[in-house]
């Protein structure tokens, strides 16, 4: 004791650094009072350090081999430390009976820590490396549910359908379909789950298989919707829902007959005019099993084109918080609604990240166009 009152006792502030990475250091400390945190990596993440509690050394391992500190020591709240400066640590302290022994255990269980916190660390980037691939291969799926030709189909000259999805995350919960029935009707669709991530997908997934299904076996797309939304209601204990615009398009007469469930309304141009299409009321599908929807038409003309679209593209926002809207699009599809299709859907896409200032997506985004040529 008499030779450890010759030395510093340091009073440390919480948020203190002792020791930091890289710092040349021969020195040990043996904490008095207090608690400090060891911490491996530059990441300082909240129960990732190695807690050392009084009576504890730190800055052991750089005084034996001398070399830089590789770990960060903080103090986390009011501390003292006693400071032993190397050389009266190895040619006073140690030659005493038992210190150099005790200095050996606590070498033995920090490692044996570090090499927990390393095992744990590994396991959770291998995790998560799983968790990737995963949804890589759940977005592959997700993209191969979906018609994704440019056109959709090129064998019709009677029809022009192109659609755009994109996802904010690695999968999502905007969809749409267009297909030709077995009475050469066209069916199409657009629809957005509520949320994100796995969950929405999953939904949007089962959405899917049930609209195909029933828009092949029904010939009223209100009853699509009746029989659609009360398959989602059944089992939906997350309450998970979504909105959806669908309909049957006769190619040779254009006219278009629609039903919607709280889908935002898409925009038709007609003679160089742009107006929204007129939709009939009807509630969001998964909601109420016994919710009922109505039908409505409309007489598609040659060269008329009507655009549907989710909400990733109306409240999409600027830096300041401003909505994007749908003003936007229909200033650019009355002027360039007689190119090609897929180049107008690249240009909306474009307008909309120079409007947000970036390309990143906040919500889900799908965009459909039909025209009769």
């Amino acid at each position: 004791m008499r030779l450890l009152s010759r030395c510093e006792v340091r009073r440390l502030s919480a948020g203190t650094d002792l020791l930091k990475p890289g710092q040349p250091n021969d020195s040990l400390y043996i904490l008095l009072k207090g608690e400090l945190m060891v911490y491996l990596s530059a990441d300082i993440t909240a129960g990732q350090g190695i807690p050392i509690q009084p009576g504890y050394c730190i800055g052991e391992y750089s005084a034996i081999d001398r070399l830089p500190v590789s770990a960060l020591v903080r103090c986390e709240g009011e501390a003292e430390v006693l400071h032993l400066s190397g050389p009266f640590f190895w040619k006073r302290l140690v030659p005493l009976p038992g210190v150099a022994r005790n200095m050996m255990r606590g070498l033995t269980e920090r490692a044996r820590t570090t090499n927990q916190l390393a095992l744990n660390s590994l396991r959770e980037r291998l995790e998560l490396e799983h968790l990737r691939k995963e949804l890589d291969l759940a977005r592959q799926l997700q993209a191969s549910m979906l018609p994704l030709r440019h056109p959709l189909f090129p064998d019709r000259h009677d029809l022009d359908v192109c659609a755009r999805v994109e996802p904010a995350a690695s999968v999502g919960g905007d969809f749409f379909d267009s297909f030709l029935t077995a009475d050469d009707r066209l069916f199409l669709c657009i629809g957005d789950v509520s949320g994100h991530g796995i969950g929405a997908a999953l939904l949007m997934a089962r959405t899917i298989g049930l609209m195909r299904s029933l828009a092949m076996t029904t010939t009223a797309p209100e009853t699509v919707l009746e029989q659609l939304n009360a398959f989602l209601c059944e089992g939906n204990d997350t309450c998970l829902f979504a909105t959806l615009f669908c309909g049957y398009l006769e190619p040779a007469s254009g006219t278009l007959t629609y039903s919607n469930a709280g889908h935002l309304p898409p925009l038709l141009i007609q003679e160089g005019h742009c107006t929204e299409l007129p939709l009939p009321r009807g509630l969001l599908a998964g909601v109420a099993p016994r919710a009922t929807y109505r039908a409505a038409t409309v007489q598609l003309n040659r060269g008329d084109l009507l655009f549907a679209y989710t909400d990733g593209l109306s409240e999409a926002e600027d830096g300041e918080g401003r909505p994007f809207g749908i003003d936007p699009c229909r200033d650019l599809l009355t002027q360039r609604g007689q190119e090609p299709l897929p180049t107008i859907l690249d240009a909306v896409r474009d307008a909309l990240t120079a409007f947000s200032g970036s390309g990143a997506l906040e919500d889900d985004c799908t965009l459909l166009l039909l025209r009769r040529p």
